[in-house]
């Protein structure tokens, strides 16, 4: 259910930058303007992100879970009317929280993948059936469809599986509990050079990942005006899944087999946001259009192994508090998306030409990853005078 969640997540999210192309044709859009509508999906989750990773601290994520799909459910459904997108989601937050507690640590990153996997299903989705129906019944059709689909995952949800006793496999005592972190304690953590690394990781990998995702197809459309459009909204999402999942084996397996989960988590981020730019930098020069998938549907397959990587990685440090620090990450990532968006519609306009697109994208992975190279470690940080952690 939570991977048929996420699923239907980024079937909502993609829904603008499939329908794009249309709807600037339809308003009379730039490219900056472009950036700037698929950008204001960011300003949601810089207002929600920490608010709804504490709440999941406090009460559960799979609550919050709810709540938010219903929401931003009835948002897609309603953009159309609106004329603009601004989903407001703190699904990610709450999954950190669920899972750095009902989770072991040898099994979080294929659990993680697994769930990543599907943001890469629903985008396929959106990809495939969604060009489809946008074709045949306009860009208005992708809104309703996904928001109709996220609402009935919610009323199943709600109806057959927030029921009954919900357990932990972890409980720590009243003095290593999220809700007794004390701002104090919050800047201490903070001021750990492992927690800023894998923060300023975070925020380089989503803000390249959310502006990949948001112009990848205006990039096929200008480039290849006359290729099958569902190729390169399909191809490339296959490979991401099959990707995500293989990472989160390999990573689990490696932590099973005594390796150091710091090393795993380095090793698999190193594939994510440095091995993946060496494609990004290949479509730098002009490319077939069969080159060009390949080469896309090798980048977006590396970078999802972030899935095993700095994604958990915060449950490696702070489980106790892993939503609300997760909400903060997010955040950050969120901020840097809309501006990274932004920037690109313009260098786009300006220039006329992908390639410093794709070569800023190159420059923000690579900062981020010597970061995490260096700083990053995957020890708890977030226990003071604990008298004992309690497994159930």
């Amino acid at each position: 259910m939570l991977f048929l969640g996420t699923c239907l997540l980024y079937c909502a999210r993609m829904a603008m930058p499939i329908c794009a192309v249309n709807m600037a044709t339809t308003f009379g859009w730039s490219k900056t303007q472009s950036g700037v509508v698929m950008g204001g999906f960011f300003w949601g989750y810089c207002f929600t992100q920490v608010l709804g990773g504490h709440v999941s601290d406090r009460i559960g994520g799979e609550r919050v879970l709810l709540l938010a799909t219903t929401s931003w459910a009835s948002i897609t459904a309603c953009t159309p009317l609106l004329a603009q997108l601004g989903i407001k989601s703190v699904h990610y937050p709450s999954l950190a929280s669920l899972c750095s507690q009902r989770v072991d640590e040898g099994e979080r990153g294929f659990l993680m993948s697994t769930m990543g996997s599907g943001s890469y299903m629903g985008t396929l989705m959106v990809g495939g059936l969604g060009s489809v129906m946008l074709e045949r019944y306009g860009w208005e059709s992708v809104f309703y469809g996904a928001g109709l689909l996220s609402g009935l995952w919610s009323l199943t949800v709600w109806r057959f599986l927030l029921r009954g006793q919900m357990n932990t496999i972890q409980v720590l005592s009243s003095h290593g509990s999220s809700s007794g972190l004390s701002k104090k304690r919050w800047l201490k953590m903070f001021k750990n050079p492992s927690v800023c690394a894998m923060v300023f990781a975070h925020l380089c990998f989503s803000s390249t990942c959310y502006s990949l995702m948001s112009w990848l197809p205006t990039f096929f459309k200008d480039t290849y005006p006359h290729a099958k459009g569902w190729v390169c909204n399909v191809i490339p999402w296959l490979v991401a899944i099959a990707s995500a999942l293989f990472g989160g084996i390999i990573s689990d397996h490696l932590i099973q087999q005594g390796f150091r989960t710091s090393s795993v988590r380095k090793m698999m981020q190193f594939m994510s946001m440095g091995v993946s730019s060496v494609f990004l930098l290949l479509l730098c020069r002009p490319l077939s259009f069969p080159s060009a998938v390949i080469f896309v549907s090798a980048a977006v397959g590396l970078a999802t192994f972030n899935s095993s990587g700095v994604s958990v990685n915060v449950q490696d440090l702070a489980p106790s508090c892993a939503g609300s620090l997760f909400g903060f990450m997010n955040m950050c990532g969120a901020f840097t998306g809309l501006v990274l968006v932004y920037v690109s519609g313009y260098l786009i306009e300006v220039t006329a030409s992908w390639g410093y697109v794709f070569s800023l994208f190159t420059m923000v992975n690579t900062m981020g990853l010597g970061v995490f190279l260096m700083f990053g470690e995957a020890n708890r940080v977030d226990l003071w005078n604990l008298s004992e952690v309690i497994r159930v």
